[in-house]
């Protein structure tokens, strides 16, 4: 289903940049907690139609929020810091004299944030901010996007496309291995040789390389489909619906 996978992309981009921005502020790489104010004001107007943009762009340097939404008279602070000093930090802020009538929002985007909602915070300006409800983590925002209309799933999967990046397009690549395994229920696999030309060193050095050694014996008993699965993979790239890919990670290698 569409839907799944929309949802496993954007899970495995969030998580992925989540770890990476606590990993990286262990050794003081900071450089993705700046970049990150902006993709969340993104993120948050894809999640719940907020207008956000970044405060920086109408007011440098201004501490304790991070994002507004003028129309929806909303603040938020993007933070790599959970605790409940970092937003009482926030809360003490002059700065909200001049958003008055605002609810303030906290976004945790490299920690856990469940003990944080059932804290109660010293709030010197009266913000409006309900801690069990304006305080997000990368949970609680997958938690909305497991619900949304598979349509804004695809427009949140679009835009973390974009931003983030993707070496295969997987929607794409499951309804071509969908057309290619229905080209193949078509076949009459009885006429398949027994005994087809496999150079099987060159199998079992793929096996070994992509550590595949567990399902080898599985391999072994499929391999005399081998021609047959080629032929019909060589005829769908030929048609120019999807050109073979190669794609890696780190050592290892798929085509």
């Amino acid at each position: 289903m569409n839907r799944s996978n929309y949802f496993n992309y954007i899970e495995e981009k969030l998580n992925i940049l989540s770890y990476r921005i606590k990993s990286r502020g262990k050794i003081n790489l900071l450089d993705l907690n700046i970049y990150s104010e902006t993709f969340f004001a993104e993120l948050m107007n894809h999640l719940l139609g907020y207008e956000l943009e970044n405060i920086n762009g109408i007011k440098q340097n201004t501490e304790g929020i991070d994002l507004v939404d003028n129309k929806n008279k909303i603040i938020v602070q993007v933070s790599a810091t959970s605790s409940k000093q970092k937003i009482e930090n926030s809360l003490a802020k002059k700065i909200f004299e001049d958003y008055s009538g605002f609810a303030f929002k906290f976004i945790a985007i490299s920690g856990d944030a469940d003990k944080l909602r059932a804290q109660v915070y010293t709030n010197p300006y009266k913000v409006i901010f309900s801690p069990l409800n304006d305080i997000y983590d990368i949970k609680s925002l997958l938690n909305i996007v497991l619900n949304m209309q598979i349509s804004a799933q695809r427009g949140l999967y679009e835009f973390l496309k974009d931003e983030l990046g993707s070496f295969v397009d997987i929607v794409k690549v499951d309804s071509n291995l969908a057309t290619i395994i229905h080209i193949l229920s078509q076949e009459n696999l009885s006429g398949i040789v027994e005994s087809p030309e496999i150079n099987s060193f060159e199998i079992l050095r793929k096996i070994e390389f992509n550590d595949l050694l567990t399902v080898q014996p599985t391999i072994d008993d499929y391999k005399i489909y081998y021609s047959r699965l080629d032929e019909k993979y060589k005829e769908f790239d030929k048609q120019g619906v999807n050109k073979i890919l190669c794609f890696g990670s780190y050592s290892k290698t798929v085509c």
